[in-house]
């Protein structure tokens, strides 16, 4: 990596995520003359049409009013280096924002008018190369100039490539000044947050902040995918599935390594970096007790002959949304005896859960499904309840369950998250969701409450649904979920 020159060459990176408006400067010499004229015209991207009819329903919901979605800020990973960049969700589905065109600091602004809200996007336009604000940014700021970070669009070019106006990022305080009620996403942007404060709107309603009403209204809007989402979310999938392969076949090779995991985890990421914009969320590649751990993703561990290997990990698309799969796999192709015990049950559960997808059924109904058949499993095992419930009743073993059965997917892997739960957990299912189907068992290897022969396995099983007007269709069905199938999956790729 480079290291910025001198300073009285270039000056310091600009880092303060307050300032608004750039110094007048002027282009050093040698940076002044012969720039080819790289003005594009650009078409419309994919998706921005959805974005419109989502902007739309928004303004349904908050007539008369502001509403301010920040795309959010860099964050330092260390000392000069960011972590790589990726905007609110909130954001994405209201702009459909893609991959690397994203620019941090981004704000989009709804305007409300007498018929509705116009749309406009304050954003860091590409470098100028000229004199005046921001004169030198191309080649003295580390963080946002184009020597650095790479060509940014034009406020014209980001109008036409998003479908909505474009002013410049420093042009946002006056747009807010103006007496208005305001809904921000608070939290994300620390310019929008000091520009509205928390008291710049007289009221709310039901007794819930005005902020957190903006939020949990944006939340259950992605609730429901149209169309151009599932696509994008079929995509995702696809990829994650192609990952699972790569990872699968680097097994025996795995074995080889001190760090096992991390093999199988770069593996997969390779892929998501291929086929999209990166990962949906960090990857767990969890050989042997590490299985245990829900969310292990230190991944320094080996991958031993005989072990499981939970692997959960999601390909995120250049366009924000992103699958999320998990499989239990045996090393070296088979499972012991035990092993296919658990992965059996869990098998099993994960297809009661599956029975139950239908538009009109709850959200619970796949929970208390799975739920139901680990619980009379683990009853006809004589494993001892965890609970004081009656025999065959979910939660009756908590302490090897732990958690849910299965959560929404989109533009976040638990998606919706915010979204109110008469709309979300204690809602019917409807066309359009998208969920995931995840029951597991995880026996620690310190438990000493089961036999010693269970303790140290987990077992996960994952895939992801479209509710369908007649059902459910499964996304990752290309990825094998039988344990006899795992196995035949193995055996063809050694």
């Amino acid at each position: 990596m480079e290291q910025q020159v001198g300073q009285h060459e270039v000056g310091q990176p600009e880092v303060e995520q307050h300032e608004v408006r750039p110094q007048h400067d002027t282009v050093a010499e040698p940076f002044r003359h012969g720039w080819a004229d790289t003005t594009r015209h650009l078409t419309p991207q994919s998706g921005t049409d959805h974005a419109a009819r989502r902007r739309a329903a928004l303004s349904a919901r908050f007539p008369g009013e502001r509403l301010v979605i920040p795309a959010g800020v860099l964050t330092t990973r260390s000392n000069d280096f960011d972590h790589a960049f990726r905007p609110h969700s909130a954001y994405v589905h209201l702009t459909a924002e893609q991959s690397v065109h994203a620019v941090p600091d981004s704000v989009l602004v709804l305007e409300p008018t007498g018929t509705g809200h116009t749309a406009t996007l304050y954003t860091r336009p590409r470098s100028p190369r000229h004199d005046g604000p921001g004169a030198a940014e191309f080649y003295r700021d580390l963080r946002h100039g184009e020597f650095w970070t790479g060509r940014r669009r034009t406020l014209a070019e980001t109008a036409d490539a998003l479908g909505l106006d474009a002013a410049h990022r420093h042009d946002l305080p006056r747009a807010l000044a103006t007496p208005v009620p305001t809904r921000i996403l608070r939290g994300h942007d620390p310019l929008v947050d000091d520009l509205v404060p928390p008291d710049a709107h007289p009221g709310s309603r039901l007794g819930v902040h005005p902020d957190a009403e903006l939020r949990a209204v944006l939340s259950e809007l992605r609730l429901v995918k149209d169309e151009w989402e599932i696509r994008q979310l079929r995509h995702a999938v696809t990829a994650t599935v192609a990952g699972f392969h790569d990872a699968a076949a680097e097994l025996r090779h795995a074995t080889t390594l001190e760090r096992g995991e991390r093999w199988i985890e770069g593996t997969f990421n390779r892929r998501a970096r291929l086929e999209g914009y990166g990962l949906g969320f960090d990857t767990i590649a969890a050989a042997g007790p590490h299985s245990c751990v829900l969310h292990w993703t230190r991944n320094n561990g080996p991958l031993r002959d005989g072990d499981l290997l939970l692997l959960d990990a999601g390909v995120e698309a250049d366009t924000f949304y992103t699958g999320d799969l998990t499989r239990t796999l045996p090393v070296n192709g088979r499972y012991t005896d035990v092993q296919r015990r658990v992965h059996d049950l869990v098998h099993a559960a994960q297809s009661a859960a599956i029975a139950t997808l239908r538009p009109g059924a709850r959200f619970t109904d796949p929970h208390h499904a799975a739920a139901t058949v680990i619980a009379e499993g683990l009853d006809a095992w004589g494993l001892p309840p965890t609970a004081a419930l009656p025999p065959a009743t979910p939660g009756r073993h908590t302490r090897y369950t732990v958690c849910g059965t299965g959560h929404m997917l989109g533009l976040d892997c638990h998606d919706s998250a915010d979204a109110p739960r008469r709309t979300h957990h204690d809602a019917a299912l409807q066309p359009g969701h998208v969920l995931t189907v995840e029951p597991g068992l995880y026996f620690q290897p310190d438990d000493l409450t089961v036999p010693e022969e269970l303790r140290g396995i987990g077992i996960r099983i994952e895939d992801d649904f479209l509710i369908t007007p007649d059902g459910a269709q499964c996304l990752s069905a290309d990825l094998p979920r039988s344990a006899d199938e795992v196995e035949t999956w193995l055996a063809s790729l050694r």
